[in-house]
C-alpha cells in the first residue's frame, strides 16, 4: 500500500484538486484518487470534456497523501473504481 502511486486531477487555473462532496448537507470533502493516469483522463473526457484542457494529472505516492489531505482540508479520499460510471469508494482518513 505504501508503494502505491495514485493520480490526481489538479486545476491549472487555481491549483485546486478535484474533490467530491457526496452529502451536500455536510461540509465533508473527499479528494478523488485514480489508480492509473489513463483513468483520470477518461474521467475528465467522459464527465467534463469541455474542461479537460484545464486540468493536469499529478502522481503522488501513498506517503504524500496525508500531507495533501491535511494541507487542503480534505476529510478523506474517494478512490475511483470505474471512471466511466463513476463508481467511487469513499474512505474517511483520521
Amino acid at each position: 500500500m505504501l508503494s502505491q502511486i495514485y493520480y490526481l486531477l489538479r486545476s491549472q487555473v487555481d491549483g485546486s484538486y478535484i474533490s467530491a462532496n457526496p452529502n451536500p448537507d455536510e461540509a465533508v470533502k473527499f479528494l478523488l484518487l485514480f489508480r492509473e493516469d489513463f483513468d483520470a483522463r477518461s474521467y475528465l473526457n467522459t464527465h467534463a470534456p469541455d474542461l479537460s484542457d484545464r486540468f493536469a494529472i499529478e502522481s503522488i505516492s501513498a506517503t504524500q497523501l496525508k500531507t495533501i489531505l491535511k494541507r487542503w482540508g480534505f476529510q478523506g479520499v474517494g478512490i475511483i473504481q470505474d471512471p466511466l460510471l463513476p463508481n467511487i469508494e469513499f474512505l474517511i482518513v483520521s
